[in-house]
């Protein structure tokens, strides 16, 4: 959305506006005969054979959602047909608070604070992913933060400070990158619709990149004290090649006297 907002600016005010890197093409990108980003060809793989996930990638919009950059940021959309969060009561009851009473108002990013583990993988905007052999970094352009996730063997902190972000380990299987995260506050919405989760939340995310345009980010949700089951939704995420991402600053207060909050 930002995005499209600075090639609008761009088109209406002429270069000295916007002056990022909004196009530029990227080496090592496969191309068809016109030049243009070759999305369906193979994967790529690192030097070492393990799974290249590395790009700037934004979600995709999911089946049934109309179109538009502000739909698709609720979990629902990206669950299995037919499957529901199986929440315990208490969620169930913040969740709808959150969603119909405050109609989503007063939601964490309206501060300037995280979105979490799943809920800045929903909204379109993009992120940029890259490997190093000890740790993963992924870059958010919404609100200008990051994820650490250490692949240097290391264990989780015996008794970690909770955090926004959690603490992520992760590994590789097969043609997947596999990020385990536990130690997270409960301050957090998993989407934009409400859903809370506890302290107690351990998250399993797959990233798998089924060609080198697309992959797909399998989540997996696990907190008994707020839902009955472990539940999970698939994300397809799309390259954005020849591109860079923009800075995007959270000027903190200003937005939150427009938030609406509970009576």
């Amino acid at each position: 959305m930002l995005m499209m907002r600075c090639l609008l600016t761009l088109f209406l005010m002429g270069a000295l506006a916007c002056a990022q890197w909004i196009h530029y093409p990227s080496k090592g990108i496969p191309r068809t005969a016109d030049g243009k980003p070759d999305l369906r060809a193979p994967a790529p793989k690192l030097a070492d054979g393990k799974p290249d996930v590395q790009g700037i990638w934004v979600r995709m919009p999911p089946a049934g959602t109309p179109p538009g950059p502000d739909f698709g940021n609720t979990a629902d959309y990206y669950m299995p047909k037919g499957a529901t969060i199986p929440y315990q009561p208490w969620a169930l009851e913040l969740r709808n608070q959150r969603r119909y009473r405050d109609l989503g108002g007063n939601r964490p990013s309206e501060h300037c604070l995280p979105h979490g583990v799943l809920g800045a993988m929903l909204p379109a905007t993009p992120f940029k992913l890259f490997q190093t052999p000890g740790v993963v970094v992924l870059l958010y352009e919404q609100l200008n933060q990051y994820r650490q996730i250490f692949t240097d063997g290391r264990l989780f902190p015996e008794d970690p400070n909770p955090a926004w972000w959690g603490y992520s380990v992760g590994h590789y299987e097969g043609d997947a990158f596999v990020v385990e995260s536990k130690g997270f506050n409960d301050l957090t919405w998993l989407d934009d619709s409400g859903t809370p989760h506890s302290t107690e939340m351990r998250t399993i995310e797959r990233f798998r990149r089924t060609d080198f345009g697309h992959m797909n980010l399998d989540v997996t949700i696990e907190d008994p004290k707020a839902y009955t089951k472990p539940w999970m939704v698939t994300i397809p995420l799309r390259l954005m090649a020849d591109t860079e991402m923009i800075e995007e600053v959270c000027d903190n207060e200003k937005d939150a006297r427009h938030a609406v909050t509970s009576k």
